[in-house]
């Protein structure tokens, strides 16, 4: 329920605090006054496109606030989605800047757009004279007829068609991608198998190229190195005496002559000693390598082929290591493996997709055979609503015939068949209904098949006078004794039927025309309703009759 409206700065509002009652509330005022001017204030806080010409004072933010009481709309599960804190309270406020900026809060937490859209027609219900269109709307009409479903025995089959359908077209949508990926595969088919064989023939071995890179480096120098290394070992150690290791072995024994009355040539000669050690074991190295060093021309040729084998494979495929030629060679066999089961699986896919469709037209069948129910339903209880609306001879069916396809909406085409007179056929009331008929079809229809909590019509009494209008009063009366009844009206007949009444005015100042708003009392709504009836100030005779309607 709609509890208060605060309006700052909006169109010709320059600050207004509006307390709004349970039941009917009814606002009058003279044409241009400002009455639709509060919706489309209401307009902001439902998610509407904010536009900085709306600010009277363009040095000023606008402001827009509103409280809801919204115990009983189950609302919890939709706050907590969207990150937001629940209250049973709820708080929304609009705030818009002179650059057209734009910043929305619900609970002072906050919040994108898109989310007030979301929670709008949880909290509000708004109609004008011109939304009549929307019962031409199969999205409306679709909505209604499920509204009713949702209230029904049957409240969990929209639900039921719902994740079916979705199950279907997620399958179907797998199943068209894997088999597009068949198809993609099939002719990459042969190219990968080639690319893999060329992979596999190689017997790639992880670490392999450094060893061999090291291996080409020496046999190309081979006689160079074993050269290099007899020639070291000659140097130490050889015949002629005048080696490195003979002229060592000489001053060990030059020392040894010495070695026991001086104590320095004992510590050289240790050194002497030791050195000879390490030299004789350098000496017995250097000969055992150039021993194992033999060129071979078959193995140069090998290493080199090896080689040269391992860099063409890198460049063709843009890596740098063996490492990476080995993953690639796995990836590729596991897509070929892929491609071999792909068949086992889209055949799998395939059954599964044919018995989410099978679940899918049982769903349907049940969601058109209780749409069926709620469109009998709807007939039912809106013709007796159009008779006391003043058509008594009025006829409204719903039908409903085959989609050419199954939809998130179902499998169903509804059309809304009417004709307000006695005899002629029924048609689709988009072709046969007046707007003041469309306007009574859909007060009758918000008489029943409304959920929200609050209702707001704007001007729907176009074309309706006289008993019309006081049958039009009566039922939105009787609507508020389940939901909030606002209706912004130019009929004293309706407005003598609310339980508050607020009046819309302007007022000139000193530099511009403004808006304002205010509760009439008891005796101020005899006065309003007579100025409605007669003029202004009103007739005894108008007073008179504005009591009788209000009694």
């Amino acid at each position: 329920m709609l509890q208060t409206l605060h309006i700052e700065n909006y169109a010709l509002i320059r600050e207004t605090d509006i307390v709004f009652g349970p039941g009917f509330v009814a606002i009058t005022g003279e044409t241009g006054a400002g009455k639709s001017i509060m919706l489309g204030a209401l307009g902001l806080l439902l998610g509407q496109r904010a536009d900085s010409a709306v600010l009277a004072d363009k040095d000023r933010k606008c402001v827009v606030e509103a409280q809801f009481d919204v115990r009983g709309l189950d609302l919890k599960a939709l706050f907590t989605e969207a990150d937001v804190d629940y209250d049973d309270i709820l708080i929304l406020r609009r705030e818009i800047t002179s650059s057209g900026k734009s910043r929305a809060f619900v609970n002072d937490t906050p919040v994108q757009l898109p989310f007030l859209k979301v929670l709008a027609p949880h909290i509000l219900d708004i109609h004008s004279q011109h939304q009549t269109l929307t019962l031409a709307d199969s999205a409306f009409r679709f909505a209604l007829l499920d509204s009713i479903i949702t209230k029904s025995r049957d409240n969990g089959i929209t639900a039921s068609y719902t994740a079916s359908y979705r199950e279907y077209t997620a399958l179907k949508h797998e199943l068209e991608t894997l088999t597009s990926e068949e198809t993609q595969n099939r002719k990459e088919q042969d190219y990968l198998q080639f690319q893999y064989d060329e992979l596999a023939a190689a017997h790639l071995v992880a670490g392999e190229q450094e060893p061999l890179e090291q291996e080409a480096q020496l046999l190309a120098h081979a006689e160079s190195v074993r050269e290099a290394l007899a020639t070291t070992a000659t140097l130490l150690d050889d015949d002629s005496g005048q080696s490195v290791l003979a002229r060592l072995r000489q001053a060990k024994g030059s020392l040894s002559h010495i070695a026991a009355f001086h104590s320095e040539a004992e510590n050289l000669l240790a050194r002497i000693d030791s050195s000879l050690i390490e030299l004789d074991d350098i000496n017995n190295t250097l000969s055992s390598l150039a021993d194992t060093i033999s060129y071979s021309p078959e193995r140069q040729q090998e290493v080199d082929e090896r080689l040269a084998l391992l860099y063409r494979l890198q460049k063709k495929h843009g890596v740098e290591t063996v490492a990476e030629l080995i993953a690639l060679r796995n990836d590729l066999d596991g897509r070929l493996q892929n491609i071999a089961t792909l068949d086992d699986r889209i055949q799998a896919l395939m059954e599964q997709v044919d018995k989410a469709f099978g679940t899918l037209q049982q769903a349907a069948e049940a969601l058109t055979s209780a749409r069926r129910k709620a469109g009998d339903s709807l007939a039912k209880t809106i013709l007796p609503i159009l008779k006391d609306l003043g058509m008594p001879e009025a006829r409204f069916e719903v039908y409903l015939s085959p989609a050419a396809d199954y939809g998130p909406r179902g499998h169903d085409v509804v059309a809304f068949l009417f004709n307000a007179n006695r005899g002629g056929d029924l048609r689709d009331l988009a072709k046969v209904a007046s707007g003041g008929e469309l306007s009574r079809l859909m007060l009758a229809i918000k008489a029943v098949g409304t959920s929200s909590q609050t209702l707001i019509f704007d001007e729907i009494d176009s074309g309706v006078s006289g008993d019309i209008s006081v049958a039009v009063g009566t039922l939105m009366q009787r609507m508020a004794g389940h939901a909030q009844v606002i209706a912004i009206t130019h009929l004293p007949q309706i407005a003598a039927c609310a339980s508050q009444h607020l009046k819309v005015y302007k007022e000139n100042d000193a530099d511009r025309t403004i808006s304002r708003l205010r509760e009439l009392s008891s005796e101020e709504r005899v006065i309003e309703v007579a100025t409605m009836l007669s003029s202004d100030p009103p007739t005894s005779a108008a007073l008179q009759t504005a009591k009788e309607l209000m009694a």
